[in-house]
Parts: C-alpha cells; sequence; structure tokens
C-alpha cells in the first residue's frame, strides 16, 4: 500500500481544528506524544514514521508561551525523523501586535517568532488574518496568509438582514472592513456601506473615547475586526452604534482570545452577537451569544493546493 506524501499532526491547542482538517483531507491525525517532567519542562516525539514526507503541524500559538515552544519541538522533531518538508499551520499566530517599534525600547515579537520558527526548521508557514500584513515579510519562507474574513462573510450573508452596514472598530481596521464589504458585494450583489469608529487608546487593553464617523440609524451593524481579545473596544463600539440609532449590532472577528472577563463583558453588552472562528479553541458554553463558525475547510483546500503544486490565489481573494 502507497503511503501517503503528507501526514497532518496537532498539538495541545491544534486538536480540534485539526481533526476538523483531517475530515475535509479525508486522512487521519497523526499520532504524537507529549511528555511532561514534573518541572513543567516537555518533551514532544511521533509515534509514527515521517521520513520523506511533508508534515503539516497544526498548533496555534496563543498564550501561554507553551503553545509557541511545543511548535517549536514538533518543527524539531519533524526535521531529525528525516521529514521532506515541514510546514507550520499555526491557525492563529501569537505575538502579531508586536509588529513595530512604536515607542523606545520595546521588543518585536513578531519578527523574534518568525527567526525562531525559521531557525527550528519550517519550511513554510500558513496561518489566518495576521494582525499586520507585513509580517509576513519577517519571514524568509513562504507564508501562506489566508483571510477569516471569506468565512464569516458566507455567515453574515446567510443572516439575510435588511439593511446592513460594515462597521471598522478603530481607523486601523478600515482596509479590513472594506475588503469585508467587497466579499459581501460578491456574495449578496449589492453595495455595503461602510462606518469607522474613532477611539482613543491611553493604554493597552483600554479605550477612552470613541465615536461613530458615519450614518447608522436604522442600520444592521456588523463590526468587524481581528480579534476579540478583552472586548472592550467591541463592547463600546456596540453602545456607541446603539446611541446613533443603530436597529442591531453584532460583531465578526477572527480569533477569539477572549481573555479576562470576556465573556461577562459579552454577556452584558448591546451585542446581538459575537462570531469569530475557530483558530482558537473555545467552549460557547462559556458564551451564549457567541458563535463559532470553522476555518478548516479552506486551511485543508490550502494544504491540498500546496501538496498538487497548485495557487491558492483563487481559494484566498480578500
Amino acid at each position: 500500500m502507497e503511503a501517503s506524501p503528507f501526514k497532518v499532526f496537532a498539538g495541545s491547542r491544534g486538536q480540534d481544528i485539526a481533526q476538523r482538517i483531517c475530515r475535509y483531507l479525508n486522512c487521519q491525525l497523526g499520532k504524537i506524544r507529549v511528555d511532561r517532567f514534573s518541572d513543567g519542562e516537555f518533551a514532544v516525539s511521533f509515534d509514527e514514521s515521517v521520513r520523506g514526507q511533508s508534515v503539516y503541524l497544526v498548533q496555534s500559538t496563543c498564550p501561554s508561551s507553551d503553545n509557541l515552544m511545543e511548535l517549536l519541538l514538533m518543527i524539531d522533531a519533524a526535521k531529525r525523523a528525516s521529514a521532506y518538508k515541514v510546514i507550520a499551520v499555526t491557525p492563529y499566530f501569537g505575538w502579531a501586535r508586536q509588529d513595530r517599534k512604536d515607542k523606545p525600547r520595546v521588543s518585536i515579537g513578531a519578527k523574534l517568532v518568525s527567526d525562531m520558527l525559521q531557525t527550528a526548521g519550517a519550511d513554510r508557514v500558513i496561518t489566518v488574518d495576521l494582525h499586520a500584513d507585513q509580517i509576513q515579510g519577517f519571514f524568509d519562507i513562504p507564508v501562506d496568509h489566508l483571510y477569516g474574513a471569506n468565512t464569516l462573510a458566507n455567515y453574515v450573508e446567510s443572516l439575510n438582514l435588511e439593511n446592513l452596514i460594515v462597521a471598522s472598530p478603530d481607523v486601523g481596521g478600515s482596509k479590513r472592513a472594506a475588503a469585508f464589504c467587497k466579499k459581501l458585494h460578491v456574495l449578496t450583489d449589492k453595495e455595503v456601506p461602510m462606518v469607522i469608529c474613532y477611539k482613543h487608546r491611553p493604554d493597552f487593553n483600554k479605550v477612552s473615547e470613541m465615536r461613530v464617523l458615519g450614518d447608522v440609524e436604522g442600520k444592521d451593524v456588523v463590526i468587524v475586526d481581528d480579534m476579540a481579545d478583552t472586548t472592550g473596544t467591541l463592547c463600546k463600539a456596540a453602545d456607541v452604534m446603539i446611541e446613533n440609532g443603530a436597529k442591531s449590532v453584532r460583531a465578526v472577528v477572527s480569533h477569539g482570545i477572549m481573555s479576562g472577563n470576556a465573556c461577562e463583558r459579552i454577556m452584558n453588552s448591546r451585542l446581538e452577537e459575537l462570531v469569530f472562528t475557530d483558530t482558537i479553541p473555545f467552549d460557547t458554553a462559556r458564551c451564549p451569544k457567541v458563535k463559532v463558525v470553522s476555518i478548516a475547510e479552506p486551511i485543508a483546500q490550502t494544504i491540498l493546493a500546496i501538496q498538487e503544486h497548485r495557487s491558492i490565489s483563487e481559494l484566498n481573494i480578500r
């Protein structure tokens, strides 16, 4: 029996989405073992041969840093086991918010993480919605950058909202929101307008002032962002929209980090719902207003395109 030319393995934070990816690929998830020592150190080993094969390692590098370290050890183990190619599939690429020096004497975490992945031996990276597109330039290996908007727009289109309008929660996200409008235009054959929120942020994860630039009266507002972390911005944006006459407000984001009291904030907010993809595992029982849609199929299609040496452009139109 001829062996498969590729295998898919998952780290601790990649199990759920990896299982979905494998269902689309019609293959079994590979067996990997993580042995932990009493002091917190751990070791990774493969329980099956990867010699001469393309190995896809699924692991989001969200905090804690153990998840990143686990991915690095998986890459190293695969290279030492004579894998032909090692592809890091990081649905959520952590530390991406540290993409530049915005003040003196700070680290650029995204560059450091990209260097670590390459030093460990990754030959390619597949990721979803980097916090900043230019992070792709931190790598000297191919990066397949997928967009969660393609999956999220399909969900929004299925809602059949009468007076749909898209909102960016800040000026920096206007490009992302505009791309979302274009995607909805293709799906609905209707022009979808956009508004922007202006916010002042005095410190990390804090928003002191916000106002909406545009008319949302009587509209069904969909706020588009790349991540929901503390959700303070999303909840404040929902308040501003309702105060300006919006009929309903919901938010769609690619990555549901949901740290701290995020679930409580969402439940007490004016948001109808918060929708994000499954790049990071999340139990919706924690927050009934949350809906998770899967991005496993686009990742699986990308893996097949790589294996068959086909372009992924047609799969990844922004």
